[in-house]
């Protein structure tokens, strides 16, 4: 059984969190970010750090508790260094390129594709096929990383499609 509602959160300097009505608020150099407090769990900020504890050991407590530490600490690295998720393109004439705050990519369609990016995340684009997606919030990075890799899987014959940086896809012997 798992023990990281148990752990205290560090809050390193320069970062303040508040709790009030109800929710936890982080602000710090990158901005601001807040996360509504789950019900059973009651969050206490200390020197340098936030002590999270349940009301009872019910089984939705127990598991609300870890994840309202987790929240916090992920809120306390966005506002601290951010998060990042890169993605590359691959295949013959698939590129993307930012057209103002429009995410526009070739991806073997007979259309291009245009995804309108969030306020509270960037997208940048390197050389065509390298994508770089950075934001505070670990969530929205996630999500929008996400979305533009939904958009052309990559396949498992070929190998062509959006994939993440680093992920390995097995390629399928074809037909014999």
């Amino acid at each position: 059984m798992s023990r990281i509602g148990n752990n205290p959160v560090t809050i390193p300097n320069g970062v303040t969190v508040g709790v009030t009505g109800g929710a936890v608020a982080v602000k710090g150099p990158k901005g601001e970010l807040s996360a509504p407090l789950v019900t059973y769990i009651t969050a206490n900020v200390g020197e340098g750090n936030v002590v999270f504890e349940r009301a009872n050991n019910s089984k939705g407590a127990r598991a609300n508790h870890g994840l309202m530490r987790a929240l916090v600490q992920n809120m306390v690295t966005g506002v601290t260094s951010g998060f990042t998720k890169e993605l590359e393109i691959i295949g013959v004439g698939y590129r993307a390129q930012m057209k103002g705050s429009t995410l526009v990519m070739q991806l073997g369609y007979s259309h291009p594709i245009e995804y309108a990016i969030p306020g509270d995340v960037t997208v940048k684009v390197d050389g065509n096929t390298n994508l770089t997606v950075t934001g505070i919030s670990k969530q929205s990075v996630g999500q929008v990383a996400a979305n533009i890799r939904d958009y052309r899987k990559p396949d498992h014959y070929k190998g062509k499609g959006v994939r993440y940086k680093g992920e390995y896809i097995r390629i399928k012997q074809g037909k014999a």
